[in-house]
């Protein structure tokens, strides 16, 4: 407790710390820092995270979500019934599809939400269909907000 007092009186006389003094009390005090984290690192460490092997080539054949972003989607005869703008991850982990509709040149236009599963997207990724979509349909959808 002496050591604190003069640490304090030498803080307030002088502006200043000596190196002795507070290298002193450096050490100990990253220990103690060290000593409150460790019981939260052994209770993360405790958790099994079950790892599975992928075959990567496999994956690597899949859609890049950030290729799509941007990319219209077309409905069964080739016509331009919207946007791709986002996906969204549901808590249940259903994957949906973000797409703008409507307006002009981002004028006027909404957002949508559609299931992934309902789209078609050819090989290449270049191709993305909603069979038997069509604009005024998917302006009658309930306008899609984020959450935050």
């Amino acid at each position: 407790m002496k050591s604190l007092t003069l640490l304090h009186r030498s803080i307030a006389g002088s502006g200043r710390v000596g190196i002795r003094t507070r290298s002193m009390f450096t050490i100990p005090l990253l220990l103690f820092g060290l000593c409150l984290t460790a019981p939260a690192i052994r209770v993360v460490s405790a958790q099994d995270v079950a790892l599975l092997q992928v075959d990567v080539k496999l994956v690597a054949t899949g859609y890049r979500v950030s290729k799509m972003i941007g990319a219209n989607v077309l409905n069964s005869t080739a016509e331009k019934i919207g946007t791709v703008s986002d996906f969204i991850i549901g808590q249940d982990k259903v994957l949906f599809a973000i797409l703008e509709v409507g307006g002009f040149l981002h004028l006027g236009s909404h957002l949508v939400a559609i299931p992934y599963s309902s789209l078609t997207i050819n090989a290449d990724g270049s191709k993305i269909v909603l069979a038997g979509g069509s604009s005024a349909e998917l302006k009658s959808l309930p306008e899609f907000k984020y959450k935050n």
